[in-house]
């Protein structure tokens, strides 16, 4: 049976450049078999098929699939992708210019587990003028142009010429990280999770154990005397 590979998203917006309002999607897929991969991508969706693994080498073979629908447009002619050992990386160009983040990836407002956020290119929607996210130096998304007629990836034997990111046409400005340290907020953040007594949920000084003090349970009566026994 079919199941779902990791996708990880972040994005950037811009209501005035186009190379600034992007979607990246990476799904997280080790050993895929290019000539299983199968994906389309509409304005509105975007889905994926693939196998995964190699039995040769002793890795177990697994089929992977999902369909996404999209919050709102992207541009597919003008998204570019690349496939590397480890994933396939996406960059989806929005189709609606606008300043403000979408509020999420997908159209309906569901909790999809297999679908997470890309710290490793996320930053908040103040924090976009900086330098670009860094790639994999080994993805091949040199000359792809665009994916429109790329419906049906098949086989993608023909990658191995697309070079590097260079052929992207000036995507390479396409904002910044913001110098956010996202693994050190991530421990900030938890720092006292665990201090129930600061929440109010854990026992207090004046609970259970303050009304075993003022209890009118002072212990059991004393022993009487046993009276002496009369000798015969």
């Amino acid at each position: 049976m079919p199941i779902h590979p990791e996708v990880l998203w972040a994005q950037r917006s811009s209501e005035v450049d186009e190379k600034k309002n992007v979607l990246y999607l990476t799904i997280n897929l080790p050993d895929i078999q290019a000539d299983t991969l199968k994906y389309d991508l509409t304005p509105t969706s975007i889905s994926f098929k693939a196998k995964s693994g190699n039995a040769a080498k002793g890795l177990e073979e697994r089929d992977y699939e999902f369909k996404l629908d999209f919050f709102s447009e992207v541009v597919p002619e003008e998204s570019v992708q690349g496939l590397t050992s480890r994933h396939l990386a996406l960059v989806l160009r929005k189709k609606e210019k606008k300043a403000e983040f979408w509020p999420r990836l997908t159209k309906e407002k569901v909790k999809l587990p297999f679908v997470k956020t890309d710290f490793s290119k996320w930053v908040d929607e103040d924090e976009q003028d900086g330098e670009a996210p860094a790639l994999d130096e080994d993805a091949d998304m040199g000359g792809m142009g665009g994916m429109g007629g790329m419906g049906g990836m098949g086989g993608m034997g023909g990658m191995g010429g697309m070079g590097g990111m260079g052929g992207m046409g000036g995507m390479g400005g396409m904002g910044g990280m913001g110098g956010i340290d996202f693994e050190q907020m991530m421990k900030n953040m938890g720092g006292g999770a665990g201090d129930l007594g600061d929440l109010g949920e854990g026992p207090s000084s004046s609970g259970a154990g303050a009304e075993l003090d003022d209890s009118d349970d002072d212990g059991p009566p004393p022993l009487e005397e046993a009276e002496p026994s009369k000798s015969s």
